[in-house]
C-alpha cells in the first residue's frame, strides 16, 4: 500500500484535468474579445466611410436613404444606419431643421452639421445577459457615431 501511496505518475494528468478548464474559458474569452474589437473597427468604418461619402458630394438630407443603405452595407449584414442633420446657431445646442432652419439673429454665427451613427449587433460565443451592457437575448449591440460640419 505503501508503493501506491508514494506514486507520482499520475499527478500531471490530474493537474492538466484541473487547468484544462480554465486555459479553455481564457482561450474562449479572447476569441470573443478579438471578434468584438474586429466588430467594433468594422461598424466605425462604416460610419467614416459614409461620413467621407458625405463630404465628397454635394449634401442633401433627401439623399439621406441613400447614405444610410451605404452605411448598413459597409457596415455588414444585420446593422443598422440613421443620417441626422441639423442647423446650429450662435452654437447654443439647439438643433434647427438642415433646410429649412433660420437663426433668430440674422447676425449669428451658425452652422450645419451630418452626423451618422451606424449600429450592429455582436453575439458572443457564450453570450448572457449578465454579461454588462447585454440585451435580454444575449447580445450585445456595438454602435458607432461620426459627424462633419458641411457649412
Amino acid at each position: 500500500m505503501m508503493r501506491i501511496w508514494g506514486d507520482e505518475r499520475g499527478n500531471s494528468l490530474i493537474e492538466m484535468a484541473l487547468v484544462t478548464p480554465v486555459l479553455a474559458t481564457l482561450l474562449v474569452g479572447t476569441v470573443d474579445l478579438s471578434r468584438s474589437y474586429s466588430t467594433k473597427l468594422q461598424v466605425e468604418q462604416a460610419a467614416q466611410h459614409t461620413i467621407e461619402l458625405i463630404q465628397v458630394s454635394d449634401y442633401k438630407t433627401t439623399n439621406n436613404s441613400v447614405y444610410q443603405a451605404e452605411a448598413q452595407t459597409a457596415a455588414g449584414t444585420g446593422s443598422a444606419a440613421t443620417v441626422n442633420s441639423w442647423l446650429e446657431c450662435n452654437a447654443d445646442g439647439v438643433h434647427l431643421d438642415y433646410d429649412t432652419g433660420t437663426c433668430a439673429n440674422a447676425t449669428d454665427p451658425y452652422a450645419r452639421y451630418v452626423q451618422v451613427t451606424v449600429s450592429q449587433s455582436f453575439t458572443p460565443l457564450f453570450g448572457t445577459r449578465f454579461f454588462p451592457g447585454a440585451n435580454s437575448n444575449g447580445t450585445v449591440t456595438v454602435r458607432a457615431t461620426a459627424g462633419v460640419r458641411t457649412q
